[in-house]
């Protein structure tokens, strides 16, 4: 009886190693990131910052606003502060308009919960 327990762990211990051993046939595909591309990226970001009237919770309103504005195509990073009733955005300039973020934020349930206003861009000359 011993002997058979032993063979059996051999053979499931074989099919275990000889199965899961994936081999990969296909050639690798290398990936060369240039510093023009990411430069170019960072000359295009542009931040917006502005106020948001109409939250009234930190985890509902909050986090749906910054997940939504994260969502955009071209955002690069979305924060929204609840105590200071605030949004800052950084996102690519072809691909995003502070226009086309306070429409984000205001479209949100129907556009009946969200007021912005005091929008301010990092192109704002001072």
């Amino acid at each position: 009886m011993k002997s058979i327990k032993t063979l059996a762990f051999i053979a499931l211990t074989a099919i275990a190693f000889t199965s899961c051993k994936k081999e990969n046939t296909e050639t690798p595909e290398i990936k060369v990131a240039t510093a023009t591309s990411s430069e170019e990226v960072a000359a295009n970001l542009e931040t917006a910052s502005f106020h948001i009237d109409g939250m009234t919770c930190e985890i509902g309103c909050a986090k749906l606003i910054e997940d939504k504005l994260s969502g955009l195509e071209g955002v690069n990073t979305a924060k929204v502060d609840f105590e200071n009733k605030t949004a800052t955005v950084t996102f690519e300039n072809g691909k995003q308009t502070e226009k086309t973020l306070v429409k984000t934020v205001e479209g949100i349930a129907g556009g009946e919960l969200y007021k912005v206003s005091e929008v301010k861009s990092s192109t704002d000359k001072a």
